[in-house]
């Protein structure tokens, strides 16, 4: 996969304001952006995260449904989480699909890079295929604040669902299963 394009800095001309609430920090700034147009724009800067798509051996991908307070409702989306200080894209993600779905991966494939909100955000998504998954013997603590039921997807399935609009998916999961079935073959 490859990497993202070099970046175009803007030129920082004064920082308005900021605001950082747990891992996220909102910066509000004044700015000469590279074609020379001065304003001033907000931006989330956040420390990156993982995401996976957990295939059974039989086929099935393992999915969560879990509540989302910005949105207020539950949606479906693939075990991700945000990336902890030093800590790795891969090791996020192996700590994370045993947290919220309660496996380890014996095998991991890179999917790319993901941007989901550049208009706003400088988030950046590690995309990863996780297969030969075992469940755990015991379930790891999940973090305290998440309601997330596990469930178990053939990919027919999982298409008819974002087929149908039903079943509200987060763009994140679209992007990385569309990935995902490019390397498993699945049309």
């Amino acid at each position: 996969m490859a990497s993202l394009p070099p970046q175009e800095p803007a030129e920082l001309l004064e920082t308005v304001a900021c605001l950082s609430v747990r891992k996220l920090r909102m910066e509000i700034q004044h700015l000469r952006l590279p074609l020379g147009v001065e304003g001033t724009y907000g931006c989330i800067r956040h420390p990156g995260a993982a995401l996976a798509v957990p295939v059974l051996a039989d086929g099935r991908v393992v999915l969560l449904r879990q509540y989302r307070f910005a949105v207020q409702r539950r949606i479906l989306e693939f075990p991700a989480g945000t990336l902890e200080a030093a800590e790795a894209p891969q090791a996020a993600m192996e700590r994370e699909l045993q947290e919220e779905a309660g496996y380890c991966a014996m095998r991991w494939d890179f999917l790319g890079l993901l941007l989901p909100c550049p208009g706003y955000s400088d988030e950046v998504i590690h995309l990863f295929l996780a297969r030969n998954l075992q469940p755990l013997a015991t379930p790891v603590a999940a973090d305290h604040d998440e309601d997330i039921e596990v469930l178990l997807m053939a990919p027919a399935e999982l298409d008819a669902a974002l087929a149908s609009g039903a079943e509200p998916l987060d763009g994140k999961s679209v992007t990385a299963w569309f990935r995902a079935k490019q390397l498993l073959g699945l049309h």
